[in-house]
């Protein structure tokens, strides 16, 4: 029968630095490998923690993008038939001349506008020479009877609801993403990777909420 290896108590005298290691690197192995597990875990949680937040990030801004390519069709529409209105409203009318410069004025200034809050504004008096050009039609029985305004009457009213619709839409994704890009956990993120906030498509200042009003030519 094979007999159990006894310790030379001699040499335990002797090296007692040694052996106590021998006796203790077990133990230290079983820790080490412990917290790398723990610290592996850790690293792992917090990489997948940035993914989920960048990922999030990423996909309320195309939410906003999407939300203003909505608006910008829309706007798009309008301004192709605004100058048929009022090619239509001159037909029985010829008192819209400055009507129409204006509106022909301002779709180049909103299409060059830099900021959308000023490009809102803009749209905002578009909008409110629409309404005026079909406020004329009330006192042209034969333009209002006209089956081409009454077409394009309708459709600009369709588009303006559109726009309301598709605005409230989009200044509510904004209004979600630029929240999260300044709070925290996300702001932790959104800084690094350049995520900035979007502007909201509203009139800036609030003395010009009120309705424009482009004048008509008398």
């Amino acid at each position: 029968m094979i007999q159990p290896q006894k310790y030379n108590k001699k040499g335990i005298r002797k090296y007692p630095f040694f052996f106590a290691l021998s006796l203790a690197l077990p133990v230290l192995l079983v820790c080490y490998t412990a917290n790398m597990l723990e610290l592996l875990i850790l690293l792992a949680v917090i990489f997948g923690l940035t993914i989920w937040i960048y990922n999030r990030l990423i996909s309320d801004r195309n939410l906003v993008l999407a939300s203003w390519s909505d608006i910008d069709v829309q706007l798009k529409r309008r301004h192709d038939l605004v100058p048929q209105l009022v090619t239509t409203v001159k037909a029985y009318s010829d008192h819209e001349k400055a009507t129409l410069q204006a509106v022909t004025e301002l779709r180049a200034s909103s299409q060059a506008a830099a900021h959308l809050p000023e490009k809102a504004n803009i749209e905002a008096q578009i909008a409110t020479a629409v309404h005026q050009l079909v406020v004329v039609a009330e006192d042209y029985p034969d333009l209002k009877a006209d089956e081409n305004f009454q077409q394009l009457q309708s459709e600009l009213t369709e588009i303006e609801n559109h726009v309301q619709y598709a605005r409230r839409f989009y200044n509510g994704a904004v209004r979600i993403f630029n929240t999260r890009t300044q709070t925290f956990p996300h702001l932790l993120i959104a800084k690094p990777f350049n995520f900035k906030a979007a502007e909201y498509f509203e009139i800036d200042d609030k003395q010009q909420r009120s309705a424009p009003v482009v004048e008509l030519e008398k």
